[in-house]
């Protein structure tokens, strides 16, 4: 008797935890102190309005905006322009924990979306509300991909993503 119920739950364990994989497949939900690289959030730009990727052109050209714009950055904030911390928004292009809006902008651009509105920051934050709230964020950012950035004043205390594949 016991075997022939242990044959029949065994196909249908094996069915949930494929069905489960396959569920967890389709949402990425984190929250991380490192963000979007700025080439993550262009690229998915340039597809959102153009329906395409970037040509090779295309990429060069931003690429030498952007390198502009952060040395224009660092010329006009010398006091960081040897600091470890800015070695991620230098080099990596990628937003991190403790970055501010100017240097968001530069690398990200205008967000999608942004809400100083505590229950619309709640909202955005989903299950992560607890520790975005306990950073004190007071603002947040939403880029492509499922991006949300967290600031409390000027800095970013938080990173999160929420992003559902169809």
């Amino acid at each position: 008797m016991m075997r022939g119920v242990r044959s029949r739950v065994a196909p249908l364990a094996l069915l949930l935890v494929s069905l489960s994989a396959c569920a967890s497949l389709t949402t990425t939900e984190q929250r991380s102190t490192q963000g979007p690289r700025a080439e993550e959030i262009w690229t998915a730009s340039v597809m959102l309005s153009a329906g395409r990727e970037p040509s090779f052109d295309e990429k060069r050209h931003w690429d030498n905006q952007l390198d502009e714009k952060i040395a224009d950055y660092l010329r006009r904030h010398a006091e960081v322009a040897n600091s470890l911390e800015v070695s991620t928004f230098r080099f990596l292009r990628q937003v991190t924990v403790g970055m501010t809006k100017e240097q968001i902008q530069i690398l990200l651009g205008p967000p999608a979306a942004a809400t100083t509105d505590s229950a619309e920051v709640e909202k955005l934050a989903r299950g992560y509300w607890p520790a975005v709230k306990a950073s004190g964020a007071k603002e947040a950012w939403v880029y492509p991909q499922g991006w949300r950035l967290y600031f409390a004043d000027a800095r970013v205390v938080d990173i999160t993503q929420y992003l559902e594949r169809k």
